[in-house]
């Protein structure tokens, strides 16, 4: 057995994050069905409200579902500025209470509060901290997950959602993730999840249930971690390093593109987009990708590797639109393109250990 300390991890998730910061900025919206995105016939939604889920409207839905679902529903423009500002505001209240977090998008990250920072009583009363310090600084709501690794603080997170917070101890872990649906799994998307109700697993424990072997024989590679996770096991750190390994963008077009100088119009928009990450991070690569999906949904992608990293936006519209000559004229319209670059090259003293939970505290 380890004797190391027992981890306390917290995982922080704004709730519903660009549609509340819409409702924030604009009183008229609150309280009704909001979609970030644009209610164009190709259009998809970026984010939903809370009112517009009781809808079934969500996220990646096609704009004229998520219409047919919410006739009242209210279309905002995405404001990508205003969202990694509000980011920025709440990742440096992160940086309040530990140095060690890893963002996983604008709106959530893992925090490991193993060491105690603030003097704060324990790991539950730290989530509680954070989560008001957002709330006073930003006006938005989050929710929070606290345990001793980062799967089960990520599903916790999702328990008490929205604006609450659920914890799971080390006591309660492998039995809690028996309870749950697969579906709920980091790692089991919906391909992986309908295999496993194939195979007969519908839950945590009947994914415990299943020998090593039988999870190698079905899911390969991934069969280890599957065999961990119905454990309550992860023992992955929180990376603060992690290294991003791509930038990239891409747009649906209002309707199928059959001209050229369209085609390559939206290709360069989009290298433009990327080259803005790419200048602001001060990050850049050696690979550019062209993405394009067909009328019919086929997709391909065509892709150029350079000696040395591609160092200006002229560079990258150049490279973009060598790769997007490759299939013009199309053979059949274009709905999609997309531009991607990737290969990128680019201690506090001993604190005293925080609790998870104290006697005080109350779920």
């Amino acid at each position: 057995m380890s004797n190391a300390p027992v981890r306390k991890i917290i995982h922080i998730d704004m709730d519903a994050f660009y549609a509340s910061v819409e409702q924030r900025d604009a009183p008229e919206l609150r309280g009704r069905p909001v979609a970030v995105g644009y209610a164009a016939a190709r259009g998809v939604v970026a984010a939903a409200s809370y009112e517009a889920r009781t809808f079934g409207v969500r996220s990646a839905l096609p704009s004229v579902t998520a219409l047919r679902r919410c006739p009242e529903l209210v279309f905002v423009r995405p404001r990508f500025d205003v969202y990694k500002a509000v980011s920025q505001q709440i990742h440096a209240i992160f940086a309040e209470f530990t140095e060690l977090i890893q963002p996983l998008s604008l709106d959530e990250a893992y925090l490991d509060v193993t060491a105690n920072r603030r003097g704060i009583d324990t790991a539950w009363a730290t989530a509680k901290h954070i989560r008001a310090r957002i709330l006073e600084e930003t006006g938005l709501t989050a929710s929070a997950g606290i345990s001793y690794n980062k799967f089960l603080a990520k599903l916790a997170s999702d328990q008490r959602k929205p604006n609450g917070q659920f914890a799971v101890t080390p006591e309660m872990g492998a039995a809690w993730v028996e309870t749950l649906p697969v579906s709920r799994f980091h790692g089991v998307g919906p391909v992986t999840a309908a295999k496993m109700k194939r195979l007969g697993i519908e839950t945590g424990a009947d994914l415990r249930d299943k020998p090593l072997d039988f999870l190698r024989a079905h899911f390969g590679s991934a069969a280890e971690w599957y065999h961990a996770i119905a454990r309550g096991l992860d023992e992955r750190p929180v990376n603060p390093s992690r290294e991003r390994k791509s930038s990239g963008s891409e747009t649906t077009f209002d309707r199928d593109l059959t001209e050229p100088a369209e085609i390559e119009a939206g290709v360069l928009r989009m290298a433009d987009d990327v080259w803005g990450w790419c200048d602001k991070a001060q990050a850049f690569g050696r690979t550019v990708t062209v993405k394009v999906k067909f009328a019919d949904f086929r997709q391909i992608t065509r892709s150029r590797s350079f000696a040395t990293v591609v160092q200006t936006q002229e560079a990258l519209r150049a490279a973009s639109r060598e790769l997007i000559g490759l299939v013009l004229p199309p053979e059949k319209g274009i709905r999609l393109v997309g531009v991607t670059v990737s290969n990128f090259e680019a201690d506090t003293g001993p604190a005293e250990a925080l609790p998870l939970f104290g006697a005080e505290d109350a779920a």
